[in-house]
């Protein structure tokens, strides 16, 4: 009987792998998933060692809802809750609007109009979402900073003589802006995309029953965006809820905390329970957002805008202000992109911080041999800097590693999924894949931390080492991964691979000759994506990386935080330019389908 089984197993194996790879992605990505969440909120419901110095009668790991009291109710509930998320809630919201304005009216200009330069613009016009959102916390500051709180004054002052008031130098407005400017990008791909499927002759109808230009604006194209807008406001809310870095560069020095730095401050202070009863409040909101989206758009009525019959999209004349237009989103497209690049240069040339003049120039902080403790603590130049070198090594091969983990990842799912259609264990494993879009990254951050910072069943402890931190990287990017596999897939007719099966064709065989060349540019997407954020991310491991896993974000974090601006500013301008570079060469090699792969996701 056991042989007989283990026979039909074998079979099966050989027959319908995708079942076993569904099977054994289930089982794992639950663990690496669920597991953790589970693990936070037991850590959120005990008591913890440092818990025993304000209840010394308590045991620890005996459960308690001492830190959901601490955080909710306590005397500190102020400082420790209400406060950062009244102040994240204000993020989320001015970012929402101002970035989905922003991406929405580019989106119309670029795709439905006769602007001029359009190729050049589009291709452009993603690039502040490929760079750090952190970068343009940098330049704000190289320009705003004052003397009161920032130590060296900012070109604004050097320059004109005006201080700029404290709260144009820091806080809410200048991190809402900052962040809107680089998250516009989602509401632009999005509905950039959903304006390229708008047939013409639908407008013209309009305009043929007496419609006035902004009547067919609201009345036929508005409606048609709905689901595009719904999800860029979703995506860019919880995007800007959860990031970290912007928020810490301009906020933390007054004292303006968000849920992501309440977060990052008590796992510092070793408060994990109140860190991690924060970080599960942000999972619940950014789930609740999901959730709310996915009602709204799946119960409002659609509207079918691709059809058997012929599809024209005539671009709209914009007359007269077709060469404004023009100059002006030039104009934004060089401040987001050219400018904090120029202004990042021009502060690392710097001799000493606030004099702007040529005169104070020097290249010091790229090629100096440091050792003069009272300049830049004696750090020496990056090119010769063992401490740069060290996380620029650890951060191209956290990008090139978690890229190649993910990608054949992602296509696996994809192919688990596809293949296996129509079944519960399907439906399973696209959950579970997309799950850790849920999580914000300084939250699935302290879920790790508090899931691997000890040894868990036969699995050691991997906290501190380089490990941790491509799963992490691949665990977060796999929703992104995942989908773009599952497109593939979609794409390539199953009488394929099932052709070659019925010539005695091996499913390793089958996998590399037909499934995946024909997936490339989905692989390629999935790729680009995980490479892009393990360069720039800071939010996710801030809290996992140690001096000897330090990574580029988290050491330029470091320099700004230490007054080293000269050092944060040139790091980041290596780190914006290798990815900038990978991203030339990905499309040059597999062509434009990379970045339309980005566009899907």
């Amino acid at each position: 009987m056991l042989r007989a089984t283990l026979a039909f197993a074998y079979y099966k194996l050989r027959t319908r792998p995708e079942f076993f790879i569904s099977g054994f992605f289930l089982v794992a990505l639950s663990f690496l998933v669920l597991t953790p969440l589970v693990e936070i909120i037991r850590d959120a419901l005990t008591y913890q060692s440092y818990d025993l110095a304000y209840r010394p009668a308590a045991e620890e790991g005996a459960f308690t809802t001492f830190h959901l009291e601490r955080v909710f109710t306590g005397r500190l509930s102020k400082a420790l809750f209400v406060k950062p998320m009244i102040n994240s809630l204000m993020i989320g919201a001015g970012v929402t609007v101002l970035g989905v304005i922003i991406g929405s009216i580019l989106a119309f200009l670029l795709v439905r109009t006769d602007i001029a330069f359009r190729p050049f613009f589009g291709s452009l016009v993603v690039v502040p979402y490929m760079m750090p959102s952190w970068v343009m916390a940098l330049a704000w500051l190289v320009l705003f900073k004052n003397d009161r709180i920032g130590g060296a004054e900012g070109m604004v002052t050097y320059f004109f003589g005006i201080q700029p008031p404290d709260w144009i130098s820091y806080g809410i407005v200048p991190i809402v802006i900052c962040l809107a400017l680089h998250y516009y990008a989602f509401a632009f791909l999005l509905v950039s995309g959903a304006l390229m499927t708008v047939d013409s002759e639908l407008e013209e109808a309009g305009a043929v029953a007496g419609m006035a230009r902004w009547q067919r604006m609201i009345r036929i194209t508005m409606p048609l965006l709905l689901p595009a807008l719904g999800s860029a406001v979703v995506l860019t809310f919880i995007r800007s809820l959860g990031t970290f870095g912007t928020p810490a560069l301009l906020g933390l020095p007054v004292r303006f905390f968000t849920l992501s730095t309440q977060i990052f401050n008590s796992l510092n202070a070793r408060n994990s329970g109140d860190g991690f009863v924060l970080a599960l409040v942000l999972v619940v909101m950014a789930a609740a957002f999901i959730y709310a989206n996915t009602r709204i758009v799946g119960v409002r009525k659609s509207f079918v805008t691709l059809t058997g019959k012929g599809f024209r999209q005539r671009p709209i004349p914009l007359g007269a202000w077709r060469w404004p237009l023009t100059v002006l989103v030039g104009l934004f497209i060089a401040s987001t992109i050219f400018l904090p690049m120029i202004l990042l240069l021009w502060e690392s040339l710097v001799f000493t911080p606030g004099d702007y003049s040529f005169n104070n120039m020097t290249t010091y902080f790229w090629i100096g041999s440091g050792g003069e403790i009272d300049l830049a603590h004696g750090e020496a130049g990056l090119f010769i800097n063992d401490r740069f070198l060290s996380a620029l090594w650890n951060s191209v091969r956290l990008g090139f590693s978690a890229a190649g983990v993910n990608g054949l990842l992602g296509l696996l799912v994809g192919y688990a999924i596809v293949r296996t259609r129509g079944t519960a264990m399907s439906r399973g494993l696209e959950s579970i894949a997309f799950a850790p879009y849920i999580f914000p990254s300084i939250a699935l951050g302290a879920i790790y931390i508090g899931m691997f910072s000890t040894s868990y069943g036969p699995i050691p402890a991997l906290y501190g080492t380089f490990f941790l931190l491509i799963l992490i990287t691949v665990v977060k990017n796999l929703p992104f991964t995942s989908r773009t596999g599952i497109a593939a897939m979609h794409q390539i007719d199953k009488s394929l691979e099932e052709a070659a099966r019925a010539q005695g064709i091996g499913w390793f065989r089958r996998m590399s000759k037909i499934i995946v060349p024909l997936s490339t540019s989905g692989i390629m997407a999935g790729m680009l994506l995980t490479f892009i954020t393990a360069m720039r991310e800071l939010s996710l491991i801030i809290l996992l990386v140690t001096p000897s896993t330090q990574v580029l974000a988290g050491l330029i974090f470091g320099f700004n935080d230490q007054d080293q601006t000269q050092h944060a500013a040139a790091a980041t301008l290596v780190l914006v330019l290798i990815v900038i570079a990978v991203n030339i060469l990905v499309r040059r090699v597999f062509g434009a389908a990379s970045l339309m792969g980005l566009r899907q996701t």
